[in-house]
């Protein structure tokens, strides 16, 4: 018995309409099984309505508007996308747009001399700045169990990364905009968690790759098919 379409999960990732031909970029486009354009559409229309506060509504509409502006010569007909911006200048202009005043910057200790650069460029824009390094208060590893074993410097006392602290101190300090720099998998999902103020992400880190992560994805059926368990 074949399954309703409502009742398979969303696969987008696998859907392979050609962009133009998307329902969910074009009207009277078309979907694959489970599309869920056509088969959330009660989640769809829930989700619509957060748009009607009027904060998600100027926070969602000066995203849009940023979006846009990272594309040069928009009036050409036909167009050609021609991307023009940074991902570290479309932060301080997003921020600029949400009159944002001090941002918080959360970043791994293994970018220090990155976070640094950084620090210096939000400055240079005009914001006041809070940052915090992934190891601030020294807080041994033994707090959350880890053995020796699980160590990196085996014999040694380790200081855990703390993004719980990160996030804390960014929302003592007031910050109105948090932006993450190479905090660990699942460290920078605790940061997310306890952050009040909204959260970016500069950059994410990536140990073999120098923090390009799409690098192991470019190269997974070539150079790095090693990625996929066979």
């Amino acid at each position: 018995m074949e399954e309703k379409r409502d009742e398979i999960s969303p696969s987008c990732a696998f859907c392979e309409t050609t962009t133009g031909k998307k329902v969910c970029m074009e009207k009277g486009g078309v979907g694959a099984k489970g599309c869920p354009t056509l088969t959330r559409t009660e989640l769809v229309e829930a989700a619509n309505r957060e748009y009607e506060d009027p904060q998600i509504l100027n926070f969602a509409r000066q995203a849009s508007i940023q979006e846009a502006a990272c594309y040069a010569n928009r009036h050409e007909t036909p167009y050609v996308m021609q991307p023009t911006k940074t991902r570290i200048q479309e932060i301080c202009e997003f921020a600029k747009r949400m009159q944002y005043r001090k941002l918080g910057l959360a970043f791994c200790i293994g970018l220090s001399k990155e976070a640094r650069v950084a620090a210096e460029i939000f400055a240079s824009h005009g914001f006041e700045l809070v940052s915090a390094v992934c190891k601030m208060g020294r807080t041994p590893k033994e707090i959350i169990g880890i053995e020796d074993e699980d160590k990196i410097y085996r014999g040694t006392e380790e200081a855990m990364c703390n993004p719980v602290c990160q996030a804390q101190l960014m929302n003592h300090e007031k910050t109105d905009f948090n932006i993450l720099m190479g905090l660990c998998v699942g460290h920078d999902s605790l940061f997310f968690q306890y952050a009040k103020a909204p959260v970016t992400v500069l950059a994410v880190k990536d140990r073999v790759t120098g923090h390009n992560p799409l690098a192991a994805i470019y190269l997974s059926d070539s150079y790095y098919q090693k990625i996929k368990p066979r």
